[in-house]
């Protein structure tokens, strides 16, 4: 299948999906929320342009891309499928890509009363206009009740190079902060990260930090419009031109998102 097509289908199913169906809303799930045989079932799906494609720091794609994805949350268990097209190939690059996760997030708050989640999850990249693949699994600690809301993220690539994967470590540090305002369906979202490379598709280490801000309105009930302006810088080995070679990047992106 094309991965326009792919992109697009997506996109409709995860609609679809949204439409509620079988479930209904119930006092498990909330108002917000769906319920299917008395559980809670959080669906949503979201489509992209972002005028470069950056991913930890690496330029992956001088071109606009578009990119979607359908993600599904149930009793602390998420799966997704994601996909980048290159929307010109213009610089010849190989940007598309369609991933696949499983994961499982716990929260620590109601059995040891700490304002923490832990998180656990498995990744596979599929890269089909290379014909290269990569796996990763991520092991991540979230602290809920502080300002910005700090998270701690390892990732560890276990591919083997010969088939496209980095066989390296990245660790994130993310931290986020929303500002709702009265009477207005506009937030304003400000995220950072600092993230740092051991090996992953470079020789030696380095790292990068990224910096995002925008705004989601809300055009209807569950449904937002996200503007977003984001900047890239990379650090030690990886902006060293015998290794990682990545220079700073400004890029613009917006993305329509719609959630159950």
């Amino acid at each position: 299948m094309n991965i326009f097509k792919f992109l697009t289908v997506m996109c409709a199913i995860g609609i679809l999906l949204i439409k509620p169906g079988d479930a209904s809303a119930g006092e498990t799930g909330g108002e917000d929320s769906m319920v299917f045989k008395g559980r809670p079932v959080e669906i949503s799906t979201d489509f992209a342009v972002f005028s470069k494609y950056i991913w930890r720091g690496f330029k992956l794609d001088n071109d606009p891309v578009a990119q979607s994805g359908v993600y599904i949350n149930a009793c602390g268990f998420n799966a997704s499928i994601w996909g980048n097209l290159d929307v010109s190939g213009r610089d010849g690059g190989k940007s598309d890509e369609v991933d696949y996760s499983v994961g499982y997030s716990y929260d620590l708050k109601n059995s040891l009363g700490a304002p923490l989640s832990v998180s656990g999850g498995y990744i596979y990249y599929d890269f089909p206009a290379s014909n290269a693949n990569s796996q990763e699994f991520y092991l991540g600690l979230c602290v809920d009740d502080l300002p910005f809301s700090p998270s701690f993220t390892w990732y560890h690539d276990f591919e083997d190079k010969d088939k496209g994967g980095g066989r390296g470590d990245y660790l994130a540090v993310k931290i986020n902060k929303s500002i709702v305002l009265p009477d207005v369906p506009v937030t304003f979202n400000f995220g950072a990260h600092a993230g740092y490379n051991r090996r992953l598709f470079i020789k030696g280490h380095g790292g990068d930090i990224g910096l995002s801000a925008g705004i989601a309105y809300a055009v209807a009930k569950n449904c937002t419009f996200s503007p977003t302006v984001n900047y890239t810088i990379p650090l030690s080995g990886m902006k060293k031109t015998s290794d990682g070679g990545q220079k700073e990047e400004l890029f613009l992106g917006a993305v329509f998102a719609v959630s159950v």
